[in-house]
């Protein structure tokens, strides 16, 4: 389609850097006022609020992706979640090690790069080491790794969820709704996580559909932040040598919008470590999180806002290891921050 709507300046690959921009823009601005993230849903003091706007942004997100795919606009036959051959093991290890990391560096990466446009410097080095130990699991030193625990597959007669895509859509929107209407959050926060769920389908629409040109054909893509963080610090590091791509302006838009939230609103701080205790914590977390989330085959908004639209078992279950190892990693650290509080474990 991307043919026909006359640009005479750009090519399909460089309007999907922009429109990542765009869309990096306001996923920053609005995940930065709703504090959006998966872990505080999970372990945080206000986890039903969290929760609430949590699935009220993946309900829209499923019933946008769904109805554009029974319009014929997009269709993931071919994307890598549907993948006839499932890494079980991969996806498992890597779900189990992304959600540790996230609760070793309290947020997910999504979340750490909203951070880092506020201020916080401790968000920015997860995100520099997330970023480094995600590309060299991609491309790099630990690229055998990946390759090995990925070849142990679970063959699949079909990678999605069975029966009629939108009744599944229905009901996980359904009961993804119920869930936030009942969280105790006011109505325009609501609004707010559902507009940030309908960049997904937005982000679906735009690459496989609007921006496609059969003479430059660019990937189908939507909101992720393993490949993209990857992305982003390669084109850092080597912009004279490699094009900008949709990850980097993705990543770069994200900075931008929350730069700006944190501005308008007031709440920009300056924060960073307070021991070297913690800054190790915080390291560990960002490489099982480059690790587990290039094996998990994406992070709490690639494979799961993103990824569970798709009706995908392998995003289902990236997400469900992810969740696991985040509850597993809470459990095992709650003893620890009792005691260093002075308080005394339960009998």
């Amino acid at each position: 389609m991307f043919e026909t709507l006359g640009f005479e300046t750009l090519t399909a690959p460089q309007a999907a850097v922009w429109f990542a921009l765009g869309l990096g823009v306001v996923f920053g601005a609005l995940a930065q006022v709703t504090r959006f993230c998966l872990r505080r849903a999970l372990v945080g003091e206000d986890r039903r609020q969290a929760a609430g706007v949590w699935l009220t942004a993946l309900a829209v997100a499923v019933l946008g992706t769904q109805a554009a795919v029974a319009q014929g606009w997009i269709g993931f036959g071919e994307h890598r979640f549907m993948a006839a051959d499932l890494p079980i093991v991969a996806i498992v290890v890597g779900g189990l090690l992304f959600g540790a990391g996230m609760i070793l560096t309290r947020g997910c990466v999504s979340r750490m790069t909203v951070l880092t446009g506020s201020g916080n410097l401790r968000a920015l080095l997860v995100l520099v080491v997330f970023a480094l130990t995600a590309h060299a699991t991609l491309k790099g030193v630990l690229a055998p790794l990946r390759t090995t625990i990925g070849s142990v597959t679970l063959g699949l007669e079909n990678a999605t969820l069975p029966g009629n895509a939108l009744i599944w859509a229905g009901l996980i929107a359904l009961a993804a709704l119920i869930y936030g209407l009942r969280s105790g959050n006011r109505a325009g926060t609501l609004l707010l996580a559902a507009l940030i769920g309908a960049l997904v389908p937005l982000g679906w629409v735009a690459t496989g559909f609007v921006l496609q040109d059969e003479f430059d054909p660019i990937a189908m893509e939507s909101l992720s932040f393993t490949s993209p963080a990857a992305d982003a610090i390669f084109y850092t590091v080597a912009s004279s040598a490699i094009p900008a791509n949709f990850g980097a302006g993705l990543v770069g838009g994200v900075l931008i919008g929350a730069l700006s939230a944190a501005l308008i609103f007031g709440s920009f701080r300056w924060q960073s470590f307070e021991s070297p205790a913690q800054t190790g914590r915080y390291l560990t977390g960002a490489v099982m999180m480059g690790v587990g989330g290039v094996l998990a085959g994406g992070c709490t908004v690639g494979a799961g806002l993103s990824g569970i639209p798709t009706l995908s078992i392998a995003a289902l279950l990236a997400i469900g290891a992810i969740v696991a190892g985040g509850m597993l990693m809470d459990r095992v650290l709650r003893p620890a921050h009792r005691l260093s509080a002075g308080i005394q474990p339960a009998e």
